[in-house]
């Protein structure tokens, strides 16, 4: 899973005219605006949006930008000249000045709306008209649409300016909040975890606002102080920002019969999520309901790989609503997430997520929204009785679907062939009541370890001697599962493209913001290389760094082991 070495393609796009000659806009072209939208964009307080799949919206730029860093693996994927990023028109793009915009492409952004659900119950109470017309991309604002090496991609400024779903708030997002994002896409992309990617991320030297976050050595579970921080905009990329809540949307105002063509638009909304998503895997000429099932079909399995990748790598989301789920299937929306580093199976990083949506709730999480997801693309074939009894199968059949794919994910990260569930379970508990760091106990586990105290090294406390031997009986057990054959060293290889060596850890993370809100970017730069290579051996340095337990006095530190969704 390692990444290829970091370099420009010879034919890379050197110029911002040679990059805006590969904008192509299928979204614009196919979709419909909202007919009570302006022409120019200039569409910046909230207001209902009662039709329309998007609405066309420019972007707030930012008070002189700076540069903080830039993607150079997606560069070099994109076709990217990696020196486009310093390019003054590319900045103004990407930090949300579109004044210098020229043929082809468009003079202004777009913005979506989207239904929330939660665990399959539907909520209007976030929209400030309660009734679903006011709650979308609040400070998500596509700027480009386009064509590079082969492949389509959206790029959507993330902290662009108010947008008509913005509630009222000012549409920006802090350094803190964008640095995360930015650095996270990079990480999962790196860990062959589907995701949006990250691009750039531009700061402001002169705009700053303020957030409620945690004090200095704060334990509070609430933000405790309001702090003043700059402002910044990431660009993350993707095929499409398509969400199960958009299809949620038009399912809604279908069913509630809002306008005379919203069907229609509920099905213009999904063929356009099977060309921008599925087209490599769905025959367009085939008759609609085909497509459907297919769909359906495509987008459990995607969904179902996604979550037991979450799983393997300690990934909690923390926020999983069908509106912060993909239509196609990756991570999206990078806010109140958290990777585990103390093993807990209810670890959950935000304070308003509850344990429904902690980590090893996330495969029910992801069943409710695939629910959703089926409940929508139904009202396109309610009359077919054939169709609807293959659509119902496919989500009568999810949680199977998942519970295996994620039992083989299990027999993976332990090198072995088949799920074994009492070692699992085992396992679990034992690593609950010794208090195990997750990254660092499976990566010591590719050692081949023959005695518990191999595996000190992931443990947070010292153990009394019962559990030393409960460990000790697991791990006869797993060897003998394993076996004495000489294949222990390609087995443990595999396993090592498992289980990474370095992860996410938020008090490693928080200096890189801290540093960057000085102006000194260094950090979030080391980060990026040590996060491009997370399955690789890497310097003896770096290894004393960044793999090592959770110093004590980040075990309950606010903004460090848990945080709000202040961004």
């Amino acid at each position: 899973m390692s990444l290829p070495p970091k370099q420009s393609s010879k034919q890379s796009l050197a110029s911002f005219d040679d990059f805006i000659q590969h904008s192509n806009y299928s979204l614009l072209n196919t979709l419909n605006p909202d007919p009570e939208s302006t022409k120019d964009g200039q569409d910046h307080r909230p207001r209902q949006v009662r039709s329309g799949h998007f609405v066309p919206v420019t972007p707030k730029p930012l008070a002189q930008p700076t540069y903080v860093s830039h993607s150079e693996t997606l560069f070099c994927e994109l076709g990217l000249d990696q020196d486009l990023a310093f390019n003054e028109e590319f900045k103004k793009l990407f930090s949300g000045d579109l004044s210098e915009t020229r043929e082809p492409m468009r003079p202004f952004g777009w913005a979506t709306g989207y239904a929330l659900s939660i665990y399959g119950t539907e909520y209007n109470q976030q929209c400030p008209f309660g009734n679903g017309n006011g709650y979308g991309d609040g400070r998500a604002i596509s700027v480009f649409e386009g064509i590079l090496n082969g492949q389509r991609w959206e790029m959507q400024l993330k902290g662009g300016g108010p947008t008509p779903y913005c509630r009222g708030a000012d549409g920006r997002a802090v350094l803190r909040s964008s640095v995360r994002e930015f650095l996270a896409q990079d990480l999962m992309h790196a860990l062959g975890v589907p995701t949006s990617r990250s691009l750039t991320l531009y700061v402001s030297q002169t705009e700053t606002v303020r957030r409620p976050w945690y004090s200095e050595n704060s334990n509070s579970s609430d933000p405790d102080i309001l702090v003043e921080d700059p402002v910044a905009i990431s660009t993350r990329v993707a095929p499409s920002f398509l969400r199960v809540g958009q299809l949620e949307l038009f399912a809604r105002r279908a069913r509630n019969s809002d306008h005379p063509d919203v069907l229609k638009e509920l099905r213009m909304i999904v063929l356009h999520l099977i060309d921008r998503e599925y087209k490599s895997e769905i025959d367009q000429t085939l008759d609609f309901s085909t497509q459907l099932i297919q769909l359906a079909e495509l987008y459990q399995d995607r969904l179902t790989n996604l979550v037991a990748n979450w799983l393997r790598i300690g990934y909690c989301q923390g926020n999983f609503n069908s509106d912060n789920c993909a239509a196609g299937g990756f991570t999206l929306d990078y806010g109140p997430f958290g990777f585990c580093e103390v093993f807990d199976p209810r670890f959950q990083p935000w304070i308003g997520g509850g344990e429904h949506f902690s980590f090893f709730n996330q495969p029910v999480a992801a069943e409710a929204n695939f629910y959703m997801f089926w409940k929508s693309i139904r009202l396109l074939v309610i009359d077919n009785a054939a169709v609807l009894e293959q659509l119902d199968k496919i989500c009568g059949g999810f949680k199977q679907t998942i519970n295996t794919t994620i039992e083989q994910m299990w027999a993976d990260k332990l090198g072995l062939t088949h799920y074994n569930e009492a070692l699992v379970n085992t396992l679990f508990q034992l690593m609950i009541e010794t208090k195990v760091d997750f990254t660092i106990f499976f990566r010591e586990l590719c050692k081949m370890p023959k005695h518990w105290s191999d595996l000190k090294t992931s443990f947070y406390t010292s153990i009394p001697t019962d559990l030393e031997h409960q460990w000790q009986a697991w791990l006869q057990s797993w060897n003998e599962r394993i076996g004495d054959s000489e294949d222990r060293t390609g087995i443990a290889e595999k396993m090592k493209r498992v289980n990474p060596k370095y992860t996410w850890r938020e008090w490693l993370i928080a200096p890189a913001y801290q540093q960057a809100k000085q102006g000194d970017y260094a950090l979030i730069k080391e980060l990026q290389e040590v996060f491009s290579h997370p399955y690789d051996e890497q310097s003896q340095a770096i290894e004393e760094k960044y793999y090592r337990l959770k110093p004590d006095q980040y075990l309950n530190a606010g903004g460090i082991s848990h945080y709000s969704c202040s961004s």
